[in-house]
């Protein structure tokens, strides 16, 4: 058979004894080191490999831990996706009954939360521990759809022998991570889950439509907070003179005074009233607000000597990735997305700097990419535009910059598909 990389469609057209046995074959070759008759997807390659480097074990079983009852109920009361369960049940939690499924959610850490759906699958469910407090992380239960949608951020699909533990074999899941559109912040997964005779590659894309309906709800809730923040804050800023801007807590503007409008404000995490330096806007005077802060502009520009001069970005974990920006008038530290961990981390490696074409190719492998380079750099300058230079793009030359990335090139920014990551993930 020629060695392509295997799809999902090829794959649902096969006869289901056929295909099982195909992708037994293609995992044993695989993980003895030998060349497999057709390649394993890209996204299963890459987990089992990340997998082979933790030495897990491919005939352990899957069970886990659980979390104590009351350990449990704590993170269904403090979560946020605990408010989108309603939404997530609707979408899928009878689709999934009806097709000898169960619908699994679980929190930012693959700890099952919630399990709904088929009864019957449910009670099989408890064999491989895939039960409300258990762990599905990578490192727990090894390739899984929760766990590798954890490791890469996006929807991902595991069937059968793609699972790199043998106890999960008989089994197919779909899965998609639910992001809090305010901030971006990973919420936890949803996740479909059945017996491998249940396999469909439609399943997919409806777990991803399904987590992308309870992301706009949520979008639509942060909207109307907003509006209620203007309400309050649009009569306070008509009184005060200068530069203002009135913000809700994840730095949503609801409006502003004196200055160019943004659509939005990173604010660190220990973010307080009184007097705080921010790159993006300079020294500001902080005072709360119902459901956000009034920020006045005191300072044009950091105090002589306050300029920022060092930056660290930390690539170093497998989900969250950070910059931060130091100086004299103080320190600020931004999470980052995924898209903007790619750039920084080229830039970083490329102090000369570089052009929106080869940023293009760098991160998409299409050098005429430049319109969406472009906007993905203006969104990052704009919290950073005291460290970055443009034409070309580039850290400014009076910062010192340090990058911090994982011990093994093999695990840089699991989720990316990034022609230069994928360059350096395969150097020795």
């Amino acid at each position: 058979m020629k060695n392509t990389a295997l799809d999902m469609r090829r794959l649902a057209a096969m006869d289901a004894v056929q295909a099982a046995r195909l992708l037994h074959r293609v995992r044993e070759e695989t993980l003895a080191g030998r060349q497999p008759p057709i390649a394993p997807r890209p996204v299963i390659d890459a987990s089992w490999r990340r997998m082979f480097r933790l030495g897990l074990d491919p005939d352990q079983d899957t069970s886990s831990v659980l979390l104590h009852r009351d350990e449990l109920e704590e993170r269904r009361r403090t979560t946020l996706i605990g408010e989108l369960m309603r939404t997530l049940s609707a979408g899928l939690s009878g689709i999934a009954d009806a097709s000898m499924q169960i619908m699994v959610v679980t929190d930012e850490h693959g700890r099952v939360l919630w399990r709904e759906g088929n009864m019957a699958v449910l009670r099989k469910a408890h064999g491989i521990c895939l039960e409300e407090g258990a762990a599905w992380a990578e490192s727990a239960t090894g390739t899984n759809a929760v766990g590798t949608a954890l490791a890469v951020r996006r929807a991902v699909q595991v069937h059968s022998a793609e699972h790199y533990v043998h106890t999960l074999h008989n089994w197919t899941c779909a899965a998609a991570p639910v992001h809090d559109p305010r901030d971006q912040r990973l919420l936890g997964i949803v996740d479909v889950s059945g017996p491998a005779s249940s396999f469909h590659p439609a399943t997919l894309a409806l777990v991803g439509s399904v987590a992308q309906l309870a992301e706009a709800e949520m979008r639509e809730r942060h909207l109307r907070s907003v509006e209620r923040l203007r309400s309050v804050a649009a009569p306070i800023l008509c009184r005060v003179g200068g530069r203002a801007i009135a913000v809700d807590t994840h730095g949503w503007t609801a409006a502003v005074t004196g200055m160019a409008p943004v659509d939005r404000l990173t604010l660190p995490k220990s973010f307080r009233a009184g007097r705080v330096w921010l790159p993006s806007l300079g020294m500001c005077a902080v005072e709360p607000l119902p459901g956000g802060w009034l920020l006045r502009v005191t300072e044009e520009t950091p105090a002589e000597g306050g300029a920022a001069s060092r930056v660290v970005l930390d690539l170093s974990r497998p989900r969250r990735w950070t910059v931060a920006v130091s100086g004299a008038a103080g320190s600020w530290t931004q999470e980052l997305s995924p898209r903007h961990a790619e750039l920084l981390w080229v830039l970083a490696r490329h102090p000369a700097g570089r052009t929106a074409a080869e940023l293009a190719e760098d991160v998409f492998g299409d050098r005429t990419r430049t319109v969406t380079v472009r906007a993905e750099m203006s969104r990052i300058r704009r919290n950073l535009a005291s460290v970055l230079a443009h034409r070309p793009y580039r850290f400014s030359e009076e910062v010192t910059v340090e990058l911090v990335t994982p011990p093994l090139p093999a695990d840089l920014l699991p989720h990316s598909t990034a022609p230069a990551v994928l360059a350096v993930r395969h150097e020795p």
